[in-house]
Protein backbone atom coordinates (compact mmCIF):
# COMPACT_ATOMS: atom_id res chain seq x y z
CA UNK A 1 0.00 0.00 0.00
CA UNK A 2 1.04 3.78 -1.24
CA UNK A 3 2.12 4.88 2.48
CA UNK A 4 1.67 8.79 0.85
CA UNK A 5 -1.53 8.34 0.01
CA UNK A 6 -2.57 6.60 3.33
CA UNK A 7 -1.15 9.46 5.23
CA UNK A 8 -2.70 12.09 2.97
CA UNK A 9 -6.07 10.52 3.06
CA UNK A 10 -5.78 10.01 6.83
CA UNK A 11 -5.02 13.49 7.69
CA UNK A 12 -8.08 14.93 5.79
CA UNK A 13 -10.31 12.41 7.39
CA UNK A 14 -8.85 13.79 11.02
CA UNK A 15 -9.56 17.17 9.73
CA UNK A 16 -12.82 16.42 8.88
CA UNK A 17 -14.13 14.45 12.22
CA UNK A 18 -12.65 17.43 14.50
CA UNK A 19 -14.57 19.55 12.43
CA UNK A 20 -17.35 17.61 12.65
CA UNK A 21 -16.79 17.71 16.44
CA UNK A 22 -16.41 21.48 17.07
CA UNK A 23 -12.50 20.73 17.69
CA UNK A 24 -9.57 22.46 16.49
CA UNK A 25 -7.80 19.58 14.08
CA UNK A 26 -4.20 20.98 15.38
CA UNK A 27 -5.05 19.84 18.72
CA UNK A 28 -4.87 15.92 17.84
CA UNK A 29 -1.55 13.91 17.55
CA UNK A 30 -1.22 10.82 15.20
CA UNK A 31 1.17 8.12 16.84
CA UNK A 32 1.84 5.71 13.63
CA UNK A 33 1.82 2.51 14.95
CA UNK A 34 5.02 0.86 13.82
CA UNK A 35 5.14 -3.07 14.85
CA UNK A 36 6.27 -5.21 12.44
CA UNK A 37 6.86 -2.32 10.04
CA UNK A 38 9.72 -2.23 8.23
CA UNK A 39 12.16 0.89 8.28
CA UNK A 40 12.44 1.40 5.23
CA UNK A 41 8.62 1.98 5.21
CA UNK A 42 9.11 3.90 8.55
CA UNK A 43 11.09 6.68 6.57
CA UNK A 44 8.46 6.78 3.95
CA UNK A 45 5.91 8.32 6.39
CA UNK A 46 9.19 10.80 7.88
CA UNK A 47 9.82 11.94 4.29
CA UNK A 48 5.62 12.97 4.41
CA UNK A 49 6.44 14.73 7.73
CA UNK A 50 4.95 12.30 10.33
CA UNK A 51 7.64 12.19 13.62
CA UNK A 52 5.45 10.58 16.17
CA UNK A 53 5.62 6.44 16.56
CA UNK A 54 4.20 3.93 18.45
CA UNK A 55 5.95 0.67 19.65
CA UNK A 56 5.02 -1.84 21.60
CA UNK A 57 7.62 -4.50 21.88
CA UNK A 58 11.24 -3.34 23.58
CA UNK A 59 13.06 -5.14 21.55
CA UNK A 60 11.51 -3.64 18.49
CA UNK A 61 12.05 -0.66 19.72
CA UNK A 62 15.09 -0.86 20.51
CA UNK A 63 16.18 -2.51 16.79
CA UNK A 64 14.63 0.92 15.38
CA UNK A 65 15.35 3.39 17.57
CA UNK A 66 18.64 2.63 16.56
CA UNK A 67 17.95 2.63 12.96
CA UNK A 68 16.40 6.06 12.90
CA UNK A 69 16.77 9.43 12.79
CA UNK A 70 17.45 10.72 16.75
CA UNK A 71 14.82 13.98 15.90
CA UNK A 72 11.74 10.79 16.04
CA UNK A 73 8.66 11.53 19.44
CA UNK A 74 8.85 7.99 20.38
CA UNK A 75 5.72 6.27 22.00
CA UNK A 76 5.62 3.43 23.93
CA UNK A 77 2.54 1.79 23.72
CA UNK A 78 2.61 -2.26 24.38
CA UNK A 79 2.75 -4.00 27.90
CA UNK A 80 5.83 -2.93 29.57
CA UNK A 81 7.11 -5.41 31.75
CA UNK A 82 9.49 -3.95 34.96
CA UNK A 83 12.58 -5.84 34.15
CA UNK A 84 12.46 -3.89 30.84
CA UNK A 85 11.64 -0.12 31.85
CA UNK A 86 15.73 0.81 32.14
CA UNK A 87 16.15 -0.07 28.16
CA UNK A 88 13.54 2.54 27.28
CA UNK A 89 13.74 5.23 29.77
CA UNK A 90 15.42 8.29 28.04
CA UNK A 91 14.26 7.27 24.64
CA UNK A 92 10.84 7.75 24.95
CA UNK A 93 9.03 11.02 24.77
CA UNK A 94 5.77 8.74 26.42
CA UNK A 95 4.94 5.59 27.85
CA UNK A 96 1.10 5.02 27.26
CA UNK A 97 0.72 1.62 29.36
CA UNK A 98 0.93 2.12 32.97
CA UNK A 99 -0.71 -0.53 34.25
CA UNK A 100 -0.19 -0.98 38.01
CA UNK A 101 1.83 0.12 40.75
CA UNK A 102 4.73 -2.31 40.49
CA UNK A 103 5.56 -0.43 36.83
CA UNK A 104 5.11 2.84 38.66
CA UNK A 105 7.61 2.18 40.84
CA UNK A 106 10.29 0.99 38.38
CA UNK A 107 9.42 3.95 36.49
CA UNK A 108 9.91 6.16 38.76
CA UNK A 109 13.01 4.74 40.38
CA UNK A 110 14.64 4.56 36.97
CA UNK A 111 13.67 8.07 36.00
CA UNK A 112 15.09 9.49 39.39
CA UNK A 113 18.34 7.93 38.85
CA UNK A 114 19.01 9.38 35.29
CA UNK A 115 17.47 12.69 36.96
CA UNK A 116 14.57 12.44 34.09
CA UNK A 117 10.74 12.31 34.78
CA UNK A 118 8.83 9.75 33.17
CA UNK A 119 6.18 11.02 31.09
CA UNK A 120 3.32 8.18 31.51
CA UNK A 121 -0.64 7.63 30.73
CA UNK A 122 -2.12 5.56 32.50
CA UNK A 123 -3.72 2.35 31.11
CA UNK A 124 -7.99 2.10 31.98
CA UNK A 125 -9.61 -1.03 30.58
CA UNK A 126 -12.58 0.53 30.75
CA UNK A 127 -15.07 -2.54 28.75
CA UNK A 128 -13.31 -5.08 31.71
CA UNK A 129 -11.71 -7.32 28.88
CA UNK A 130 -9.88 -10.41 30.52
CA UNK A 131 -7.66 -10.36 27.80
CA UNK A 132 -6.59 -6.47 28.58
CA UNK A 133 -4.29 -4.91 30.76
CA UNK A 134 -5.19 -1.90 32.56
CA UNK A 135 -6.59 -0.48 35.84
CA UNK A 136 -10.40 -0.84 35.89
CA UNK A 137 -12.35 2.35 36.24
CA UNK A 138 -13.12 2.51 39.65
CA UNK A 139 -9.33 2.23 40.42
CA UNK A 140 -8.46 4.66 38.27
CA UNK A 141 -8.42 8.29 40.57
CA UNK A 142 -6.64 6.69 43.43
CA UNK A 143 -4.00 5.30 41.14
CA UNK A 144 -3.41 8.46 39.29
CA UNK A 145 -3.33 10.28 42.42
CA UNK A 146 -0.72 7.97 43.94
CA UNK A 147 1.55 7.84 41.19
CA UNK A 148 1.14 11.88 40.84
CA UNK A 149 3.16 11.84 43.86
CA UNK A 150 6.17 10.09 42.68
CA UNK A 151 8.64 12.51 41.77
CA UNK A 152 9.68 10.50 38.41
CA UNK A 153 6.99 10.05 37.31
CA UNK A 154 4.52 12.77 35.38
CA UNK A 155 1.00 11.50 34.94
CA UNK A 156 -0.24 13.17 31.53
CA UNK A 157 -3.59 11.68 30.94
CA UNK A 158 -5.32 7.96 30.07
CA UNK A 159 -5.22 5.49 27.71
CA UNK A 160 -7.87 2.69 26.49
CA UNK A 161 -7.98 -0.05 24.31
CA UNK A 162 -11.82 -0.20 22.97
CA UNK A 163 -12.95 -3.54 22.16
CA UNK A 164 -13.04 -5.01 18.72
CA UNK A 165 -16.06 -4.21 16.68
CA UNK A 166 -17.14 -4.04 12.92
CA UNK A 167 -19.11 -1.07 14.21
CA UNK A 168 -17.30 1.69 15.90
CA UNK A 169 -20.47 3.11 17.06
CA UNK A 170 -20.27 0.22 19.46
CA UNK A 171 -17.53 1.08 21.23
CA UNK A 172 -18.51 4.74 21.15
CA UNK A 173 -19.53 4.40 25.13
CA UNK A 174 -15.47 3.23 26.04
CA UNK A 175 -14.75 6.66 24.77
CA UNK A 176 -16.93 8.54 26.88
CA UNK A 177 -16.04 6.57 29.98
CA UNK A 178 -12.59 7.45 29.19
CA UNK A 179 -13.60 10.79 29.12
CA UNK A 180 -16.22 11.03 31.78
CA UNK A 181 -13.08 9.19 33.90
CA UNK A 182 -10.49 12.05 33.06
CA UNK A 183 -12.97 14.55 34.72
CA UNK A 184 -13.17 12.82 37.78
CA UNK A 185 -9.14 12.55 38.36
CA UNK A 186 -9.39 16.49 37.16
CA UNK A 187 -11.99 16.65 40.31
CA UNK A 188 -10.58 14.65 42.76
CA UNK A 189 -7.11 14.60 42.22
CA UNK A 190 -5.54 17.98 42.21
CA UNK A 191 -2.49 18.63 40.49
CA UNK A 192 -3.02 15.67 38.48
CA UNK A 193 -2.63 16.59 34.56
CA UNK A 194 -5.36 14.98 31.97
CA UNK A 195 -3.95 16.34 29.10
CA UNK A 196 -4.06 13.77 26.93
CA UNK A 197 -6.52 10.70 26.23
CA UNK A 198 -4.87 8.49 24.23
CA UNK A 199 -7.80 6.22 22.23
CA UNK A 200 -8.73 5.11 18.70
CA UNK A 201 -6.81 2.64 16.40
CA UNK A 202 -7.33 2.21 12.90
CA UNK A 203 -11.03 0.98 13.15
CA UNK A 204 -12.76 3.29 15.43
CA UNK A 205 -10.26 6.46 15.59
CA UNK A 206 -13.21 8.53 14.48
CA UNK A 207 -15.33 8.08 16.85
CA UNK A 208 -13.10 8.27 19.25
CA UNK A 209 -11.89 11.84 17.81
CA UNK A 210 -15.79 12.60 18.62
CA UNK A 211 -15.59 11.82 21.80
CA UNK A 212 -12.50 13.73 22.91
CA UNK A 213 -9.23 11.89 22.05
CA UNK A 214 -6.12 14.04 21.11
CA UNK A 215 -3.78 11.00 20.71
CA UNK A 216 -4.45 8.44 17.80
CA UNK A 217 -2.92 5.11 17.45
CA UNK A 218 -3.04 4.10 14.13
CA UNK A 219 -1.14 1.79 11.99
CA UNK A 220 -2.53 -0.23 9.39
CA UNK A 221 -4.76 2.94 7.97
CA UNK A 222 -0.73 4.20 7.48
CA UNK A 223 0.95 1.18 6.48
CA UNK A 224 -1.61 -0.93 5.67
CA UNK A 225 -2.86 -4.97 6.44
CA UNK A 226 0.78 -6.40 8.38
CA UNK A 227 1.83 -9.48 10.58
CA UNK A 228 1.27 -9.57 13.98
Amino acid sequence: MDVVKNLRRLQERIVAAAMRAGRNPGEIKLVAVTKTVPVEKIKEALDCGVNRLGENRVQEFLNKYQQLPPGVEWHFIGHLQTNKVNKIIGKVHLIHSLDRWELAEELHQAAIKRGQVAKVLVQVNVAGEKSKYGLAPSETVDFVASAAGLAGLSVEGLMTIAPWSANPEEVRPVFRQLKDIARKVEDRAPGSKMDYLSMGMSGDWEVAVEEGANILRIGTAVFGERDV
